[in-house]
């Protein structure tokens, strides 16, 4: 396990109201100007739960395969159900990782998306927690 996830607490204190611009066409150009007065509020849009809801920037590049590279910022929810498929954020043996889980009825794999990893085996002789589920991946273009 390669990767660190710096973790920090989701606030919702404040108000950012930013212009939308509503869909944008990667198409023929769009109008979009007559939607500048609406708002929207990336607060409210990104984080359902907030008392459960952390940020995480990711270290490391396992899940370059799915687009997630070194330096993304992340929300975690800690509510949500884990689930086969979902990106998790887990605590493995005293390190965080962020992996996609595979549950099996005797074990769980944590599966990275880079071929230069191999899968983490997860069984009853690990210390082990899932953390929470990824649910944004917020990049620097």
């Amino acid at each position: 396990m390669s990767e660190v996830i710096e973790l920090i607490p989701a606030s919702i204190a404040t108000e950012l109201n930013l212009p939308f611009v509503g869909n944008i066409s990667a198409g023929f150009p769009s109008p979009a100007d007559d939607f500048l007065d609406i708002g929207i509020d990336l607060n409210a849009d990104l984080i359902k739960h907030p008392a459960s809801t952390f940020y995480g920037r990711i270290r490391g590049n396992s899940l370059n395969d799915l687009f997630i590279f070194d330096g993304d910022l992340v929300i975690i929810d800690k509510s949500l159900q884990p689930q086969n498929g979902k990106i998790a954020v887990c605590y493995v043996d005293g390190a965080f990782t962020a992996k996609v889980l595979k549950i099996e009825p005797d074990c769980i794999l944590l599966l990275p998306a880079n071929a230069e990893y191999k899968p983490i085996k997860v069984t009853e002789d690990n210390s082990f927690i899932i953390f929470g589920i990824i649910t944004y991946i917020i990049k620097a273009v």
